[in-house]
């Protein structure tokens, strides 16, 4: 015979907060889903301390008990340890790919936890020899109390190309809500004007020239189209099992967006793009792991809205490396030899990362082996080759070395391309920042 002793059910009777000198409590006890009279729940505490873990905010999280006021009752004791959250940088870095390559500096303040209040507030400024940036971005992560991340971004962006010359400033409101531990939404929209110029060595008296160069017809009819105005809403959905966002060695992270423009100004279309990484580690003594991902991408114009060589997708390093930004994909029919975009785009990769021998892990210097394939295609503007609209593969394998530096992660990469078209730009090199999803 046997006796099932379920206990005393135990109830909290308080929380009590220490070590959070700057930290509001409210930001804090926010992070739990039981409260003061709930039933003590070990689950639940869990996922709090995860949770409070993943704020950034603490050099560490200690939950433990002690006896409450009564036999049922506990006192739910929070330690935490505070770490500084503002960060003043300037940085200086050389990329080889991207839109801007070239040298480049920027600066920026941030704080991510904004007077105690857990805001997140960021400013920066930066550019390069041809380019121009700056930003402002403020998060309120519990708009009206609950769980809803709510904030906005103000850019403004200038950029000079080999033939034209780009100034977009914009804004957006967005907001973020949890639908479950793993899986998030964020609703935003976005309003920008776009300014397009021909660049001044293409052009006599503010008039195209093409006894200075050759510049494609798409292009130019863009350029016409200038100043363009852009008023969209996206809806985004993302699901995440990593286990540590800053060094991945398991989960998933997918990603999928709809953008809907139209909501006035002048662009009219449809854009819909997702991304899914997967990590596994293949040696957990060798400390060797695997990431797989893709991602793929489809536009369209609708009514009365025609795409424009600037609405389409362009190939970059996140897309295929060992080629040029916008360095695949079609081609117009003359001598220019622009790459015009592509209405839809796959690409999938495949990478080993592992520790260099003899360098002791404290650099936070790794290596790595991977290949990639992509195809960019589609695009039914007037002057495109139209053998270079399809559906073509292009594939590339190489090696990377990726450092964790105190100015955020860098990565060298070296690709050698195996399948290519004659029109496409190679570019084996690429150094730059580190993206992972």
């Amino acid at each position: 015979v046997y006796t099932i002793d379920q206990g005393t059910k135990a109830y909290i009777e308080r929380i009590e907060i220490r070590g959070n000198d700057r930290t509001r409590d409210y930001v804090i006890r926010r992070e739990f889903d039981v409260s003061e009279g709930d039933a003590f729940n070990q689950v639940l505490i869990q996922r709090a301390k995860k949770r409070l873990e993943n704020l950034d905010y603490f050099q560490s999280v200690d939950i433990s008990t002690v006896p409450g006021s009564a036999p049922d009752q506990v006192v739910l004791v929070v330690n935490v340890v505070e770490k500084s959250t503002g960060e003043f940088s300037v940085g200086a870095g050389y990329s080889t790919g991207g839109d801007t390559p070239g040298p480049s500096i920027e600066g920026s303040i941030t704080e991510r936890n904004f007077l105690g209040r857990g805001q997140y507030i960021k400013l920066s400024a930066g550019g390069g020899k041809n380019s121009r940036d700056f930003a402002l971005s403020f998060t309120e992560p519990y708009f009206l109390g609950r769980r809803i991340a709510a904030g906005f971004d103000i850019y403004k962006s200038t950029r000079e190309y080999d033939h034209y010359d780009t100034d977009t400033t914009g804004a957006t409101v967005r907001f973020g809500l949890p639908i479950t531990d793993n899986i998030s939404t964020q609703l935003a929209y976005n309003i920008s004007q776009e300014k397009y110029s021909l660049a001044d060595n293409c052009t006599t008296n503010g008039q195209y020239d093409n006894t200075k160069c050759t510049i494609s017809q798409a292009i130019r009819d863009g350029v016409a189209e200038s100043p363009w105005l852009k008023s969209s809403v996206s809806l985004g959905l993302v699901y995440n099992t990593i286990d540590d966002m800053k060094n991945p060695h398991e989960g998933l992270y997918i990603t999928g967006t709809t953008e809907f423009a139209g909501l006035g100004g002048d662009a009219k279309w449809v854009k819909v793009t997702g991304r899914a990484s997967v990590y596994q580690t293949l040696s957990e003594q060798l400390d060797i792991v695997g990431l797989v991902s893709g991602g793929a991408g489809y536009i369209a114009g609708y009514g009365s809205g025609d795409l424009r060589i600037f609405d389409m997708f362009q190939s970059n390093d996140r897309m295929i490396r060992g080629f040029e930004y916008g360095g695949i994909g079609p081609v117009a029919n003359d001598s220019s030899g622009d790459h015009l975009g592509g209405t839809t785009y796959f690409n999938a990769s495949a990478e080993a990362q592992f520790p260099l021998p003899v360098i002791p892990e404290s650099f936070g210097l790794r290596g790595a082996v991977f290949a990639d394939a992509a195809t960019l295609y589609g695009n039914k503007l007037e002057d495109v080759a139209a053998n270079s609209v399809g559906m073509k593969l292009r594939a590339s394998v190489g090696v990377g070395l990726m450092w964790a530096s105190p100015f955020g992660p860098i990565r060298i990469d070296y690709a050698i391309p195996v399948k290519k078209e004659s029109s496409d730009n190679v570019q084996e090199f690429n150094f730059g920042i580190a993206t992972r999803f």
